[in-house]
């Protein structure tokens, strides 16, 4: 439970300190004009200035980056390599800002795997409710001792996660855009 926590501060320290870094707002992950079209699908939305879709794009891929680290937690927790659906369900169910997709994500599948799932395995690891919605302060001083207040990048909480950083610092610094080979 202490190890998933680090992790997840790890990741928020790792996005803070890439944002700060940022001088070239031109390359996104997710496409501006597809968020420009939703935003306006709205139709109290009249205008939108240049730079809101480019912050929604940052709010949307950090929160699919979040909802992705705490699926893969649960999926570690139960020795599996691979993400399912029912990893997804359960990183919604155990965290309360995702409380507006409960609806919309099956729970029937979260049932089946508290209930030995199909192969009748027992569920393996605590349950991961202990672990908090946590953003590090931005821009106050942290409290002593903290995760998130090393100087050096921290190590990449998982192996899933150790190309993504990896390939990141051998590019020009942006997040998740180099190649396999680490070559920018």
């Amino acid at each position: 439970m202490q190890q998933q926590q680090q992790q997840l501060q790890m990741f928020w320290s790792y996005q803070r300190q890439e944002i700060e870094q940022v001088n070239d707002f031109k390359n996104h992950q997710l496409p501006l004009a597809r968020i420009k079209k939703i935003m306006k699908a709205d139709e109290d939305v009249r205008m939108i200035s240049a730079e809101a879709p480019i912050l929604f794009a940052k709010a949307c891929e950090l929160f699919i980056l979040e909802l992705t680290i705490r699926s893969w937690l649960h999926a570690e927790e139960n020795k599996r390599r691979t993400l399912q659906k029912n990893d997804i369900a359960a990183a919604i169910t155990r965290t309360d800002i995702f409380d507006f997709l409960v609806d919309i994500v099956p729970r029937d599948e979260i049932k089946e795997e508290a209930m030995g799932g199909a192969l009748g395995a027992p569920v393996v690891g605590p349950p991961a409710s202990g672990v908090p919605y946590y953003y590090p302060p931005m821009g106050q001083p942290a409290a002593p001792g903290a995760v998130y207040m090393q100087q050096q990048p921290p190590p990449p909480p998982s192996q899933a996660w150790q190309s993504v950083w990896q390939n990141a610092a051998a590019d020009d610094g942006s997040y998740g855009q180099g190649n396999p080979d680490g070559q920018g």
